[in-house]
């Protein structure tokens, strides 16, 4: 899945642009005036606004030249498939190709797209749909460390007679919703409560810790997730590296499973498309990805199987549809032929 973005530069401060597809949104056109790009305002159609949150804050000290632009996006929107992150990225991507001005180190890039996402479309989203757009490498997994921005690299050619199946229920979800920062704060309020920076210091034996202090069941399920899905991810990295692929899909379960009863955003069709999956033979795990409350979910199997899980789970969930994954390489230049 791909957010193309193709276009030129005006003699003027003016970009139009037009996407030729529907994941973007309804008004496929938006034109606006960039000779002020620092005070340019959010405004109808949304997805018109993580372009102009990267013009407006694109590191580029000269004066930004107007441009006409087409975009092409097959990620879907609402699915949990980082379609805004792609979006983003991209954009900056084309502003570099467009200036010749190109950010040395990458993870400045993601940051400012993470920023773009904050402060002019209102999300409060973490870092990694960021990260993996701009850092992604072709047959890698990424392991990321969201307390100092190092990554990982992590080869995953040994997994070929097996594929990552993504499954789609349709039901969008939204990042921005109070339920997202309700969680958020839950665990800012538990790592306050045990006097430490963040729940990344905490360990299950901090739980009691809570308890003793007479915390709340939401806050002490909530830092058990985090807890938990720490070591989990640590743990998966390893599998991952080392091949292993049965341990790294009950990580895979025991993650969706704590993602339900712990940290609670999952929802009656994710789960329902989850346990589906996991009824086939030649499953190794699955899960819900993306922030939950609806969205999709992402299932490692072996390729011979993926034919029955798919009429399997269209039984138990009519309205899935389905994509082959792969990891590729993050957002680059393309050069016309």
């Amino acid at each position: 899945m791909v957010t193309i973005i193709a276009g030129k530069t005006t003699e003027n401060s003016v970009c139009r642009i037009i996407s030729i597809c529907n994941a973007i949104g309804d008004k496929n056109e938006v034109e606006f005036d960039i000779s002020d790009r620092e005070n340019l305002k959010p405004t109808d159609p949304k997805w018109a606004n993580y372009i102009k949150g990267c013009i407006a804050q694109f590191p580029y000290d000269g004066i930004l030249p107007g441009f006409k632009a087409v975009i092409v996006s097959t990620v879907p929107v609402g699915a949990g498939l980082s379609s805004s992150a792609a979006l983003e990225v991209a954009t900056y991507t084309f502003l570099e190709a467009m200036t010749g001005c190109f950010t040395q180190k990458l993870e400045d890039k993601a940051l400012v797209c993470q920023n773009v996402e904050h402060h002019f479309t209102g999300v409060p989203c973490g870092i990694m749909d960021q990260f993996i757009s701009v850092m992604g490498k072709e047959g890698h997994a990424l392991l990321l460390d969201c307390r100092d921005l190092s990554i990982k690299q992590i080869p995953i050619e040994h997994i070929e007679d097996n594929v990552f199946l993504i499954t789609n229920s349709n039901t969008p979800h939204k990042l921005s919703s109070s339920a997202y920062c309700e969680r958020r704060d839950s665990c800012f309020e538990a790592a306050k409560l045990l006097n430490k920076k963040s729940l990344r210091d905490a360990t299950l034996e901090d739980l009691k810790v809570l308890k003793s202090k007479n915390c709340s069941e939401v806050i002490i399920k909530r830092a058990r997730h985090v807890i938990t899905e720490i070591q989990r991810t640590l743990e998966a990295a390893v599998a991952l590296q080392n091949g292993d692929l049965q341990k790294f899909g009950t990580l895979m379960n025991e993650s969706h499973d704590s993602l339900r009863d712990d940290y609670q955003v999952s929802s009656k069709e994710l789960d329902t498309l989850v346990s589906s999956a996991r009824e086939v033979q030649g499953v190794v795990g699955s899960r819900l990805t993306g922030a939950g409350f609806g969205g999709c979910t992402v299932t490692l199997l072996r390729k011979d199987a993926v034919d029955e899980a798919i009429k399997h789970i269209k039984k138990k969930y009519k309205d899935a549809t389905f994509y082959i994954s792969k990891p590729s390489a993050g957002a680059r230049q393309l050069e016309a032929k």
